[in-house]
């Protein structure tokens, strides 16, 4: 059933004591029945206003009959995922504690780890990666073994061996991240914990009561309700048994068990969040996924730097554009010198393997083709008669999100990640020896300076100092001031590390989560502090240092998520709101920008490329590899 302004709605009930020949009015897509025509009326602009939001997708902005097709055709697609592959997943689903994002990310990972009667992956063969199906899985003395069958082109089985699990591999993943997270939309009746249908749990037998170990949230089944009546929290004491007393309660705990206190610090108002996005706020978290694999793997993919306003102006604009297609272009590019799926999609089309952009729309369409995912493929039509500009904006980014999945299975990108991870290895163990020394430094400094003191003061006492004495104590001084020297450097050194280690630093996990598992994530070529809802549906951001300084005021630390965010906010916070701040300057540059092109636009006709909001427009790219 489609949300209203994001929240349950339910329909009415039919009228009592119906008289078979009364007149009614029927509202065609619900089937609800009124005897007024007023309320009628009133009900269905209620249904035509674009305040609905699909419950399975997260599409929001629809009209009610809108956000029941969305729904249709979700359902749809989370019919997509693989029968084999169900049991496993509602199983890591059931009483996760996990936003939808984490989960999702957790199960992804999870399938390429393991193997499945009945899924087809990929193994050597005399030289050669050759497709096969996993017919039985075996067990032999703790080796998990394989029995497969190698398959022809058409998919038919050619002959059978065991092979050990540990040589198979993907090609690509059993099933995508938006199937997933549409199934698991599908499949359950509560959001975290995640509880599933009753009658899928029954059917793949997986059990319903919650562990033991799990703590109960507010409004989780009977058995939260129970225990709360046994005693649990209450304005932070923990409720005992008549007699036993109150014992306080250890904190941290988890967030929402935490209850007011009198003796707590006042909280400060958390700000509201802004949501002034142009794509549509469901798919925000595509927009920045997207710009960030770009920026972060730019020099491979022969694709310079650009703006995140400058991207989503250039994906929302209505005519394909040289962003766009330089984006989609080195994306393209890198596939093929993969040599994998792809380029042998591109040989079986006979196209050439170089991207211009003239060409591009086609190679764009082969990899739709390539995805098999419906509701990409149902817009090969549109782009290949030159409309790119007119698909949904969602669209857009969800085909760039699927260009990124393939990217990060390639080998180019996979030995920048493995090199990545070897230099932030080498430069926290340098971090480590520069703190070890300077903590060493710092000791001795303070060993010579108690032992000047105390020989200066002997030397008083016994009113014996001689010249040699004071020689002496000024030629330890000196050293003194040398080893400070030496600690400055060393912090300088530290400094440097530590400006190299985040350059090498790509966005995969969120800053932290605060008490209903909302996420905070901070790109540090972006100055904004984004926010994106448990569920994945909803995002907004603080763009300012008062904006910060008021969150991080309004975050209880009594609670074990704040807490650690909290944490992770004061550790970055310099960072933070210095990129607050210099982009709230360069806005207010660009304001006074656009007020020039306002005042010069009455005298002459100013060109679009000169209104900022149309940058993109003059994008070149200088990592371009001709």
């Amino acid at each position: 059933m489609p949300l209203f302004n994001r929240k349950p709605f339910s329909l009415l009930e039919p009228p009592k004591d119906l008289d078979s020949k009364e007149k009614v009015f029927q509202i065609r897509f619900t089937k609800e029945i009124f005897r007024d025509y007023q309320e009628y009326l009133k009900r269905l602009n209620l249904y035509r206003q674009r305040v609905w939001t699909c419950n399975l997708s997260g599409k929001s902005n629809l009209t009610f009959e809108e956000a029941l097709v969305s729904e249709h055709n979700a359902m749809e697609k989370a019919q997509n995922m693989p029968t084999e592959l169900m049991a496993y997943v509602l199983r890591m689903t059931q009483y996760s504690t996990l936003g939808l994002h984490e989960l999702v990310n957790k199960i992804y990972a999870s399938l390429l780890e393991e193997v499945f009667e009945g899924i087809e992956l990929h193994a050597k063969k005399d030289g050669s990666v050759v497709p096969c199906k996993i017919l039985k899985i075996l067990d032999s003395d703790g080796t998990k073994m394989c029995e497969v069958g190698w398959l022809r082109r058409d998919k038919t089985l050619i002959n059978t061996s065991v092979v050990k699990a540990a040589d198979l591999f993907y090609r690509r993943a059993p099933v995508s991240r938006n199937t997933l997270k549409l199934f698991i939309r599908d499949s359950t009746t509560q959001t975290i914990p995640w509880v599933i249908h009753e009658n899928l749990a029954k059917k793949y037998g997986i059990p319903t009561d919650p562990p033991n170990d799990m703590m109960h949230y507010e409004g989780l089944h009977k058995k939260g309700r129970k225990r709360e009546e046994n005693g649990t929290i209450e304005n932070g004491r923990k409720k005992m048994k008549k007699d036993e007393g109150h014992v306080p309660i250890k904190y941290p705990i988890d967030d929402l068990l935490v209850r007011p206190d009198g003796d707590d610090p006042a909280l400060s108002k958390r700000p509201p969040l802004a949501t002034d996005f142009r794509v549509p706020r469901c798919s925000v978290g595509d927009l920045l996924m997207v710009w960030d694999f770009c920026l972060s793997f730019g020099r491979v993919l022969n694709l310079s730097p650009f703006l995140l306003t400058d991207m989503e102006n250039a994906i929302c604009h209505k005519e394909s554009n040289v962003l766009v297609v330089e984006i989609h272009a080195s994306m393209f590019h890198l596939l093929i010198k993969d040599k994998g799926d792809y380029f042998t999609v591109l040989q079986n089309q006979k196209r050439k393997l170089k991207v211009s952009l003239v060409t591009w729309a086609e190679y764009l369409c082969d990899f739709l083709e390539m995805t098999k995912n419906e509701e990409l493929l149902s817009n090969i039509a549109t782009i290949r008669r030159g409309y790119y500009g007119h698909i949904d904006t969602d669209i857009k980014l969800k085909i760039l999100h699927e260009l990124v999945e393939e990217a990060i299975k390639t080998s180019a990108i996979r030995e920048i990640l493995s090199e990545r991870v070897d230099q932030k290895q080498a430069l926290n163990a340098t971090r480590r020896e520069s703190i070890r020394k300077g903590r060493e430094e710092q000791n001795l400094n303070t060993e010579i300076a108690v032992k000047n003191e105390e020989s200066q003061t002997d030397a008083v006492k016994d009113g014996n100092e001689t010249i040699d004495e004071l020689a002496r104590g000024k030629e330890e001084k000196e050293k003194g001031n040398v080893s400070r020297s030496k600690t400055e450097g060393k912090r300088h050194l530290v400094r440097h590390v530590e400006m190299e280690f985040d350059k090498l630093s790509i966005r995969s996990s969120p800053l932290g989560k605060d008490r209903h598992y909302n996420r905070y994530w901070f790109f540090r070529r972006e100055g904004r502090l984004f926010v994106e809802s448990a569920d994945s549906r909803e995002w907004g951001y603080y763009s300012s240092k008062e904006e910060l300084d008021a969150l991080m005021g309004s975050l209880n630390v009594k609670g074990i998520r704040e807490r650690a965010l909290k944490r992770q906010l004061e550790k970055f916070y310099n960072k933070i709101s210095n990129a607050l701040e210099k982009r709230t300057k360069d806005i207010v540059n660009k304001m006074l920008l656009e007020e020039g092109v306002l005042r010069r636009s009455t005298r002459v006709r100013a060109q679009p490329k000169d209104n900022p909001s149309m940058a993109f427009l003059k994008y070149v790219n200088k990592w371009k590899d001709n």
